[in-house]
């Protein structure tokens, strides 16, 4: 065999309690497990000492922002480090594919603030199979994809705020099923995002029916995290059993003032749901800022027509002073209903260099060093960085992230936008964050149960029969972490700051990570939906 993996305490990934073996691992695959009595001793070309370290299945990144950060930094030590050996990406209803020579334009200009412009990536794909066929060519971890219902509808109707017409449905059902054919897991949306908001439930509806038929599932970004979020929750519930697809809830939070203590809310709403036979899953990160762009945050009239339409309402001083009162005064549905508190709103990234001295600080600090009022600054770094800026949102309650976490349909997901000078430390911490901090510190979780939460819970969702448990036969994507030392290295002081104790990953049975550092291998390809 391959390699033999000795004396480590497994956690297999079930949520049943942990037991020490050796693992032999063969072909990609673990071939063996052998606890202490259970037949003859395990040899292999290679052998590595766990001397007690525990051993789990590869950590699955239920929400990741990693499209082209995948292709342009082979190291993605951002994720290699955690642990996670499978990341989905195509999130929140905004990618690179499904799209024509437009559309990719449009979608590049439009989430710059998560990806960067991608002018050092080569854009040689224009399918769903197209681009997971380049991420076959070799990445550091493994990847699913969701389609972006967002780009389907830039593709299929444009910028417009208005229903889409038979036609454009029906061409939309024919992108998402071509999607679904060459590999997709299933459809994601970011309903408070344009142009995908403006698809009303009927539309999504029948896009939800295309994913359902081929046994994926519908990730929405919802309508309100804020006013409103009970109802929006409601609404992708019923939306989805009514198109009989499954439904798993990202980054799913109760935010702003009016949330909280509001997470048991949410949870009867979904027990109710999931008693009744509704198919239902969610992921968190284990933080309470959200991050997201400055640009999302104006009202939705404000980007129908995509960027340079939002730049021009931006110049305009009348057009300009609607979208402050929007933001300030009536609650932007950008900004999930709730007015603005630019306290709130810390600049974490900037596309243009030049502006990095707002990185850092929140608008009303920004604007108090000039002397201004926080829409001036804000209005201003719009304009001069082109939407490109990032930020942190500090709107969430702890309370509401214990409870959510606890869940029995519980998942974890980073939402890391790796982008920006001063990115969410989430994007390089959540995993160990969720063993250190609350698994081991705080007990909110068993160590059992935070790593089932982690691997074989997400699985599932992603209907994949031979991974997230360390089984016979089951993919060789394995960590090997110290239960005891496992942290985040990640702060918000220095977002970029790798985890420790978590001294060797394995991706298809190769080390990625070895004695704590990056290996030059690319095991990671995609993994594609089962037929």
């Amino acid at each position: 065999m391959d390699l033999v993996i000795r004396d480590a305490r497994v956690i297999d990934g079930s949520g049943a309690p942990s037991y020490r073996a050796d693992i032999a691992l063969d072909d990609g695959r673990v071939a063996a497990i052998r606890t202490e009595g259970d037949g003859p001793r395990l040899s292999a070309r290679r052998s590595v000492e766990a001397d007690g370290l525990a051993l789990s299945p590869g950590f699955i990144d239920m929400h990741a922002h990693s499209d082209l950060a995948l292709l342009r930094d082979p190291d993605h030590s951002a994720k290699a480090a955690q642990g996670v050996t499978l990341e989905v990406l195509g999130q929140d209803g905004l990618s690179y594919a499904p799209v024509d020579d437009r559309t990719l334009a449009e979608v590049r200009r439009a989430i710059t603030g998560w990806n960067g412009d991608g002018s050092d990536v080569d854009f040689d794909w224009r399918t769903v199979g197209e681009y997971l066929d380049r991420l076959d060519r070799g990445i550091a971890v493994n990847a699913a994809y969701l389609i972006p219902q967002g780009t389907v509808r830039m593709y299929a109707v444009g910028w417009d705020d208005r229903p889409a017409t038979e036609a454009e449905v029906r061409r939309m059902r024919e992108l998402v099923a071509e999607g679904m054919e060459q590999g997709a897991v299933g459809m994601s949306s970011g309903l408070t995002y344009t142009p995908g908001m403006y698809a009303d439930d009927a539309e999504l509806t029948e896009l939800c029916r295309v994913v359902a038929r081929y046994d994926g599932y519908y990730c929405p970004h919802h309508r309100s995290y804020g006013a409103g979020a009970l109802e929006a929750y409601r609404e992708m519930v019923d939306l989805t059993r009514s198109a009989g697809c499954a439904l798993h809830l990202a980054h799913a939070t109760m935010n702003f003032g009016v949330n909280e203590g509001k997470a048991p809310d949410l949870l009867a709403l979904l027990d109710e749901a999931l008693d009744g036979g509704a198919d239902i899953s969610l992921d968190t990160y284990p933080y309470t800022p959200g991050c997201t762009t400055l640009v999302a945050m104006l009202p939705s009239w404000a980007s129908e027509g995509g960027p340079e339409a939002v730049l021009a309402r931006l110049a305009d001083d009348a057009t300009a002073e609607r979208i402050r009162h929007d933001l300030e005064e009536v609650g932007s549905d950008g900004c999930h209903g709730v007015p603005i508190e630019w306290d709130t709103i810390e600049v974490s990234g900037v596309s243009d260099p030049g502006l990095a001295s707002c990185v850092g600080k929140t608008i009303q600090e920004a604007a108090g060093m000039r002397g201004e009022a926080p829409w001036v600054t804000a209005r201003r770094l719009l304009l001069d960085d082109r939407l490109g800026s990032t930020i942190l949102q500090h709107v969430g309650h702890e309370e509401n992230v214990r409870a959510i976490m606890r869940h029995r349909v519980h998942t974890g997901g980073s939402d890391g936008i790796l982008q920006g000078f001063k990115p969410h430390p989430r994007a390089y911490g959540t995993f160990p964050h969720y063993l250190g901090h609350y698994a081991r510190e705080l007990g909110i979780l068993s160590l059992e149960e935070t790593v089932h939460h982690l691997t074989a819970r997400p699985a599932a969702r992603l209907r994949l029969p031979d991974r997230g448990l360390v089984r016979e036969g089951y993919r060789a994507d394995l960590v090997l972490f110290d239960p005891d030392t496992v942290a985040a290295g990640s702060t918000f002081e220095a977002p970029r700051t790798l985890p420790t104790g978590i001294p060797h990953v394995l991706v298809d049975g190769k080390f990625v990570i070895e004695d704590g550092r990056r290996t030059d291998v690319l095991a990671g390809r995609s993994v594609r939906r089962t037929a």
